[in-house]
């Protein structure tokens, strides 16, 4: 069994790849940028899952590991939002998290920026037209940064970061 196994492993039949999220969905704009200066050497984010199905958060706790070590990049995670100077949202917002989501938002202290993080943050992904789910969240909060995938390698999301720190174009 092994043995079919680690030749269907080296056949690629087995890939355990993520498919390859579009192109040009993280660029930040000039106006993200010049706010985003501020934040250039640290950028502490607030992770809020508004209804996702946790594949985004799982992906974005890889960057703290040590295969992505964002923090070599000053890039944190904070428990509290009034800590933050990011909120990474995930999931598309439902009908129990909207007052919650607001309540975050005016919680981060200004200036802030504000990430939608997959597919469904960022148009309701595979939740569109749920009756649970009242829409993306660009609908509730202004967004500045989508970062789309389903879900988005930790890669991806590393270089979006980074991207909106002025490190990389």
């Amino acid at each position: 069994m092994f043995r079919i196994l680690r030749k269907s492993l080296k056949m690629g039949i087995v890939t355990g790849q993520h498919p390859k999220a579009p192109e040009g969905e993280a660029a930040a704009t000039a106006a993200t940028r010049q706010k985003a200066q501020p934040f250039r050497r640290s950028l502490t984010i607030r992770e809020v899952d508004t209804g996702s199905c946790n594949g985004c958060e799982m992906e974005m706790n890889a960057l703290m590991n040590p295969v992505y070590d964002a923090e070599r990049f000053g890039i944190h995670i904070a428990a509290s939002p009034r800590h933050a100077d990011a909120l990474v949202v995930t999931g598309p917002v439902t009908v129990n998290m909207e007052k919650a989501l607001k309540d975050v938002h005016r919680a981060t202290p200004d200036p802030k920026l504000v990430i939608a993080l997959g597919d469904c943050a960022c148009d309701c992904g595979m939740f569109k037209g749920s009756y649970g789910v009242t829409g993306p969240v660009e609908r509730h909060v202004p967004v500045d940064v989508k970062v789309r995938g389903c879900p988005p390698r930790p890669a991806e999301i590393l270089q979006a970061l980074q991207r909106l720190q002025g490190r990389t174009d």
